[in-house]
């Protein structure tokens, strides 16, 4: 028997039915009946309609106008063009089709781009595509998690929840890893509740096999949430202590088997077969998993591993140093805080109260309880993730929170659900009051973060919220046309803003290394809306010009942008178009490259890497390219995202670059200084 979300109901009828405390007189709230709902063939004829139309709303929002960011995230789109035109840069991530050097990342995110660009042609579409059907599949998978435990009522709401987070609909329209993570994870955390049910140790071998993808997307921010859903189903599967525990091995070994049969493949390819690992110094896949994409992203450069970045943790305008587009100041509160707030926080206050209340209403029922169990997934994901990003002192961009959002979502979807359920009990009533006038009125706060958007917006919410409270606690919904008109408030006082602003992200392009979701023109939401790249595009905007010609200025290399957001001089461009060697070009950092690589359609070495301190290639073997006739040209400048390197950060390719100054002959192409390599 699974307990309902009201306050110590220790009685049930002969029916299963569980009554109020103190009087076994009173109405009982059932659960029976929405099982019968969740699963039966006898469900409400709303059920399915409603379902279609979230599904539909959501697939219209990510998928409309999807190329308005054109190429977005430069870095990655040289990666599945790249891997679009070889396979050893598709299973790799190779930033190059001549696979030099790769992205910072594990390839997972780039193989179906990667596919489709190879079967359909590489173009904005095919790239993005995929992310976009990611998150409405995303969205379905929540929708049936939380259905299968509260109801099809508390999967709606969950499922919108996440639709509507302003970061969901940013990433699942960006070609960034995070928007397959998400997938992955949330896929994994349905298998986690269907194994739940009945002990299925395939499920969560499944649900292991996911969280190895996962790992393979985005290392070990792949993970975070493991610990919540193994002692979920080590608390609540209908089993012994003893088979838990060895399916729970199980589900290691779907880990283990998907993210080590990648990690072997990779150390048993000689290097000369395969790119070098950017992000490390060693060339090695472990390296970077546990230096720059991990310990040093949770405590810093200090923590070894991964040299470069953005100046370490603590230094100004990079990680820890305040700036929004990194975090901003680290703390329990940096999710509420100008850079992550209206990124990710409209329902966190709701979800954090709800748990609460989950946790205690359901503190007394049997230990295989699905309703806690489901808490316990839904609720670990929740604070371990925010928890995560509100401590680390490396580096943090605001988008990483949307792998914050089903959390989130589901425990905002399930608590809600039940509690509406258990309004007749005063305490569930003064729950659902507080959650949602709190929410209304944090939903007010961000919206007030910049006071020319939409203000009326602030207050409509804010009365909305207020009457709904009343509403619960007066207890208007003893009628029927009461209870509607205050479900209808509360639904509206918690989900106009965060939709509103999802809505208004959606609208608009989004490029760069640091995307912000937010309207357009607005500069009132945090540091972080104007990142890099975006605001460029907005001014372009705003002046009648189109992203894409402020993507190919006049002349040069890195110019506007920063990080991820380079540009390729047309007459840089066209000299690369007339080569015929392996590599086209040589430049300092991956973001040039990348620019150079996606406007000639040739391979460009992307010496550095992303930050410019990965030691490759050496001087020497710089130097046996050249004279191998593989590498045409030189292109001087350049570095992190064009324009900061100079010659390089690295001191290989400050090397690189002293030595062809010394042996060949500049030329200016445009505004760009350029050197042939070959006769």
């Amino acid at each position: 028997m699974t307990a309902s979300l009201t306050p110590d109901a220790p009685a049930t009828t002969p029916s299963g039915e569980r009554t109020a405390p103190g009087s076994s007189r009173r109405r009982a709230r059932t659960r029976p009946e929405w099982r019968r709902v969740a699963f039966g063939a006898d469900q409400p004829r709303w059920v399915r309609p409603s379902a279609a139309a979230l599904l539909v709303a959501t697939a219209f929002t990510y998928l409309w106008n999807l190329t308005n960011s054109g190429w977005a995230n430069e870095f990655y789109a040289a990666a599945v063009q790249a891997g679009s035109k070889d396979w050893t840069a598709w299973f790799f991530g190779s930033i190059d089709a001549g696979n030099a050097i790769t992205v910072d990342k594990p390839p997972a995110a780039f193989w179906l781009p990667g596919l489709l660009g190879r079967i359909f042609g590489f173009n904005s579409f095919t790239m993005l595509l995929p992310e976009a059907l990611m998150g409405v599949a995303a969205v379905a998978l929540l929708y049936a998690a939380v259905k299968r435990v509260s109801g099809p009522a508390a999967g709606l709401i969950a499922g919108a929840a996440l639709a509507a987070t302003p970061v969901a609909a940013l990433m699942f329209r960006f070609n960034n890893p995070d928007a397959m993570l998400t997938f992955c994870l949330v896929a994994a955390a349905y298998m986690t509740v269907r194994a739940i049910e009945k002990a299925g140790w395939k499920w969560l071998t499944g649900a292991g096999t996911l969280i190895g993808l996962a790992f393979l997307t985005k290392m070990l921010q792949g993970v975070i949430i493991v610990p919540a859903l193994g002692l979920a189903y080590l608390w609540a599967a209908p089993t012994t202590l003893g088979r838990r525990l060895l399916h729970l091995l199980g589900a290691l070994g779907g880990i283990v088997a998907v993210a080590g049969a990648y990690i072997l493949a990779f150390t048993l390819t000689p290097a000369s077969a395969r790119p070098y690992m950017a992000g490390s110094q060693t060339n090695s896949f472990l390296e970077l998993t546990f230096g720059y994409n991990g310990l040093a992203r949770i405590f810093g450069n200090r923590a070894g591993g991964g040299q470069g970045g953005f100046g370490g943790a603590g230094a100004p305008g990079g990680p820890g140093g305040g700036n929004a587009g990194f975090g901003g100041t680290a703390g329990i509160l940096r999710m509420f805080g100008p850079s992550f707030g209206t990124e990710i926080s409209w329902l966190l206050p709701a979800a954090l109260i709800l748990l609460v209340a989950g946790l205690w209403f359901t503190r007394r029922a049997v230990r295989t309880d699905r309703v806690r169990a489901s808490l316990v997934v839904w609720g670990g994901w929740t604070l371990l993730t925010a928890a995560v990003f509100s401590f680390m002192t490396g580096t943090v961009h605001p988008y990483y929170a949307v792998a914050l959002a089903p959390g989130i979502a589901s425990v905002v979807g399930i608590g809600s659900a039940e509690l509406w359920r258990g309004r007749a009990y005063w305490p569930s009533r003064i729950v659902l009051a507080v959650t949602v006038l709190a929410t209304s009125i944090w939903t007010a706060v961000l919206l007030g973060r910049d006071a020319s958007w939409l203000p009326w917006l602030r207050v409509v919410i804010v009365v909305l919220g207020v009457l709904a409270a009343v509403g619960l606690l007066v207890r208007v919904d003893r009628i029927r046309a009461g209870a509607v008109a205050v479900a209808v408030a509360a639904l509206l006082a918690g989900g106009l803003g965060t939709a509103a602003f999802t809505v208004a992200t959606a609208s608009v392009g989004h490029s760069g290394a640091i995307p912000t979701s937010g309207p357009s023109g607005s500069e009132g939401f945090g540091a972080a809306r104007a990142g890099f790249g975006q605001a460029r595009d907005r001014a372009a905007a705003e002046g009648g010009q189109t992203v894409e010609a402020t993507r190919q200025p006049a002349a040069g290399v890195g110019g506007p942008g920063g990080p991820g957001g380079a540009s390729a001089s047309s007459e840089v461009v066209a000299l690369l178009q007339q080569t015929t060697t392996k590599w086209s070009a040589a430049t300092n950092g991956s973001n040039s490259a990348a620019a150079l690589e996606l406007a000639s359609n040739t391979n460009v070495i992307a010496m550095g890497g992303f930050t410019g301190s990965d030691p490759y290639p050496s001087l020497d073997e710089f130097k046996a390219l050249v004279a191998d006739g593989e590498v045409t040209y030189y292109i001087a400048g350049g570095g992190m995202g064009g324009g900061f390197g100079g010659r390089g950060g690295g001191t290989d390719t400050s090397a690189i670059a002293q030595w062809v100054e010394a042996n060949f002959q500049a030329q200016t192409v445009g505004s760009t200084t350029v050197y042939r390599l070959v006769g």
